[in-house]
């Protein structure tokens, strides 16, 4: 019982105020800044959401998906409502397809983004450089650009990167959750040490394409490897600060050092698992129930989940609202710098989000919070899209400056012989 009082008494202290009305002089100033610099997030997972959940459909988005029978955080309405300028489409499949089959179903997903934007004209607009960003921004959509989720999308085939950039992917994040031929992911065995020699071929294919590298979900050593090898910056299209809550997903000092130096910007996530601490040790806690209800009620799932309801019950969550992300994004500005800072929310990919950010609705309020700490006008609007527009056109720059350097034909080394 000692345990359980600690856990309420941990999710009491960590419950922000209920979300306030943004006050209108604090909306019309985020307004004013938001039509100035467009609001860029670094990622949304909504095509994969598209295909596990509705077939690949992408009809009935307009409004309301927070209402559907699987419901969404993404919509058209909320996107306006959000004063979203431009956004990142990831177009992931899972770490463990590999190979042609990787290639095909990526193929698939990009058709799904593809499609999406197709099919609300007035909301959304394809965006391939930073100057269509602007463009797009100043006629009233959302440019919509696109990201692929991990190295093992490209089978380990220079062409298939190629063609995918041909079809509007404009970064790619080197690893998902697993370590592959590329390079090291920060949650699994490492192999390379960082980046594989391949992997550092892949990055400086990328400058040559003006394909913006990743490095989310990579482990401290393969982002320090890729920082070094590109000639651009890179970006972290969903990551938050090591220092703010110890993570492996996050991002250490180490490696923020190093943004400052390459000009990488580190665009912060709205999982609570990866804001907090307490969230990280309430859902390993969990597990380990959810692993013990297995173990005595093998025949009977329904046991399982009424013993797992009833532990939350015992066990809340604790509360995770908009104050967090501003902690990561002034942790992030303290160990970087305003220039090195974004927002990747990751809405649509994650199970649940901090408290008022839970839709594609809710970036005002933390802008309005940013501002009740005090930040100015050109730094809210750096966060926004300013810097990451930075890092786009200088890998656009790095591309023309290598324009005359010939596509590379790298592939991974055959294994050695078995001794």
């Amino acid at each position: 019982m000692r345990f359980a009082a600690f856990c309420l008494a941990a999710a009491i202290l960590a419950a922000p105020a209920a979300a306030q009305p943004i006050d209108p002089a604090t909306q019309k100033r985020i307004d004013r800044i938001l039509k100035r610099t467009p609001l860029i997030d670094g990622h949304n997972d909504l095509p994969g959401e598209l295909r596990e959940k509705y077939g690949s459909r992408v009809d009935n988005l307009a409004a309301g998906t927070d209402r559907l029978p699987q419901p969404l955080m993404t919509d058209m309405a909320r996107l306006r409502a959000g004063r979203v300028g431009g956004q990142f489409w990831s177009v992931y499949i899972p770490a463990n397809v590999t190979g042609p089959d990787a290639i095909q179903m990526t193929l698939e997903q990009i058709d799904v983004a593809r499609r999406l934007i197709a099919t609300y004209p007035d909301d959304l607009q394809l965006a391939l450089t930073a100057d269509e960003i602007v463009r797009a921004h100043r006629r009233g959509r959302v440019a919509s650009l696109l990201g692929m989720e991990g190295a093992h999308q490209i089978g380990d085939s220079m062409a298939a990167l190629r063609r995918f950039h041909d079809l509007g992917v404009r970064y790619m994040t080197l690893t998902h959750n697993k370590t592959n031929a590329v390079a090291d992911s920060g949650t699994d065995v490492p192999k390379h040490d960082g980046l594989s020699p391949f992997g550092e071929r892949v990055v400086r294919e990328m400058n040559r394409l003006g394909m913006l590298v990743d490095l989310s979900h990579v482990s401290t050593e393969t982002a320090l490897d890729a920082m070094r090898v590109s000639r651009a910056p890179a970006i972290f299209s969903h990551s938050n600060s090591m220092s703010a809550a110890p993570q492996p997903r996050n991002v250490n000092f180490q490696v923020l050092s190093a943004a400052r130096q390459t000009g990488s910007v580190v665009m912060v996530n709205f999982y609570p698992g990866f804001l907090s601490d307490r969230v990280r040790v309430w859902t390993s806690q969990r597990a380990g129930e959810e692993a013990r209800l297995l173990f005595l009620y093998p025949y009977d799932p329904q046991l399982v989940t009424q013993g797992l309801a009833d532990w939350e019950r015992i066990y809340p969550r604790p509360t995770v609202g908009v104050a967090a992300v501003a902690d990561h994004i002034e942790q992030i500005v303290r160990e970087s710098g305003f220039d090195n800072v974004g927002i990747g929310g990751d809405l649509d990919g994650i199970p649940y989000a901090a408290e008022g950010l839970g839709g594609v609705d809710g970036y005002p309020r933390l802008f309005a919070e940013l501002i009740r700490r005090g930040w100015s006008d050109p730094n809210l609007a750096k966060l926004a899209g300013g810097n990451v527009l930075r890092a786009l056109r200088r890998a656009e720059a790095v591309a023309q400056e290598m324009k005359d350097e010939p596509p590379s034909l790298a592939t991974l080394e055959p294994p050695a012989p078995a001794q």
